[in-house]
């Protein structure tokens, strides 16, 4: 996936997980700031460029434990609810993600 569709996915996540814990709206509180810089700089510096796997199919693991589990909680929450808030950035990631599993087999 493309790492600038990633992170617009990823903000969006954040995005929804912020608003409905910490009821800031479209403003995101300063720990939900700071987890998407993160994830935006880890995907700024992924090795496999534009051509890289979905998180959870590649071989590397770039984020530290602690914000591997945020992002982790955070993907939980707001993967099921991105339908109802960004539908057309949630049907393009299902439809990125079943062209990832059955297409290319990615090698790390």
């Amino acid at each position: 996936m493309e790492r600038g569709k990633e992170a617009r996915m990823v903000a969006c996540m954040i995005e929804v997980y912020c608003r409905d814990h910490h009821g800031k709206g479209r403003q995101l509180c300063p720990d939900c700031q700071a987890l998407l810089d993160y994830a935006k700089l880890r995907l700024s510096k992924c090795p496999h460029g534009d051509n890289k796997p979905f998180c959870s199919n590649c071989a590397i693991h770039c984020y530290k434990p602690d914000m591997k589990e945020k992002i982790r909680l955070v993907m939980r929450y707001a993967g099921p609810r991105m339908l109802l808030h960004h539908p057309i950035v949630a049907i393009r990631h299902v439809v990125e993600m079943r062209r990832e599993k059955g297409g290319r087999a990615h090698a790390g």
